[in-house]
């Protein structure tokens, strides 16, 4: 798509940016909407003695012209360390709304039902400068889901990477929720086109649900249960004609596999058995926003379903 990645307002064709473009980048960027009124508020109702809100950092972005943030974790019940532990995150790209709100919907209104059956820790927006501005990146044009590595370049990552480490333990399942937007083509993948210099060959968005395992612990059984419960609720998406999603080969319907270890993409920094990224579309002419919201949360119950009856009981 060469007039998409030649028409980005930004750089010039055929050459990296440098940091004065990255800073050009940043200085375009806007809030659109509220962390603190649309996740913090809602942590903060909470009912303390059923929900432990605990901060497990700071991004320290009021420097650029923002805020900064606060990042929450949320535990439900109290941890039993003779107890597996679940773990569930949203947001890791802050402009994916369904994969925030669709982790404070399962909070408030499903997290309680596993109470003393396993220990449930969610992050609900690991990336909440990306949430208000709408975006996939930080604000220094680095995409948090592809930095969960030792000492790696984002704070988003590695501060939730260190949050769960330091429970101390058994991630036994990682479910961490996203979606696509027409904005990844009008924006998103122009945009990491002119960064690079790295022409996009993928263009594609799936109408509907599908899930990414990961292909060092497939686990197809895990992933079948969770595309059957979102199916309640929505459409999964269907392979294209060369019986691929997004490039990859669909090996069950709405199931595709990545490395996710070696992408150092959120789903892969636990060793949890059981690890999936969901993916929804919220503008699909077939789904809604709303929609979109309860697919997350029957993705997360349809997974902690399977879990807890195959391995937790």
């Amino acid at each position: 798509m060469t007039t998409q990645y030649e028409e980005y307002s930004i750089g010039i064709p055929g050459q990296p940016w440098n940091a004065a473009q990255k800073r050009q980048w940043l200085a375009a960027q806007s809030k659109k909407r509220s962390y603190f009124d649309d996740v913090e508020q809602r942590l903060a109702a909470l009912d303390n003695t059923t929900y432990e809100v605990q901060q497990y950092g700071v991004l320290a972005y009021a420097d650029l012209g923002f805020s900064d943030y606060p990042l929450y974790c949320v535990k439900v019940g109290t941890f039993d360390k003779d107890l597996d532990t679940i773990l569930v995150s949203g947001g890791v790209h802050g402009y994916e709304t369904s994969g925030v709100h669709g982790a404070l919907d399962f909070i408030e209104k499903h997290a309680q039902k596993y109470l003393g059956k396993a220990n449930i820790l969610v992050l609900p927006c690991i990336s909440p400068w990306g949430y208000e501005t709408i975006n996939r990146w930080n604000p220094y044009t680095i995409d948090p889901n592809r930095s969960f590595y030792n000492e790696g370049p984002t704070d988003e990552a590695n501060l939730a990477m260190k949050c769960a480490d330091e429970l101390g333990l058994n991630i036994i399942m990682h479910i961490d929720l996203h979606e696509t937007t027409d904005t990844d083509n009008s924006e998103f993948r122009p945009a990491l086109s002119a960064r690079d210099a790295i022409e996009q060959d993928l263009w594609e968005i799936p109408d509907g649900f599908y899930t990414v395992g990961d292909s060092a612990r497939p686990q197809n059984d895990f992933q079948t249960a969770i595309i059957n419960a979102v199916k309640q609720v929505t459409h999964i998406a269907e392979a294209d004609n060369s019986g691929k999603l997004i490039g990859s080969n669909m090996l069950q319907l709405g199931v595709i596999n990545y490395d996710k270890k070696l992408l150092f993409l959120c789903g892969g920094f636990t060793d949890a058995i059981y690890v999936s990224t969901t993916e929804v579309y919220p503008d699909s002419p077939n789904a809604t926003p709303d929609v979109c919201i309860k697919a997350q949360v029957a993705a997360i119950t349809g997974a902690l379903g399977y879990v807890l009856a195959h391995t937790l009981s």
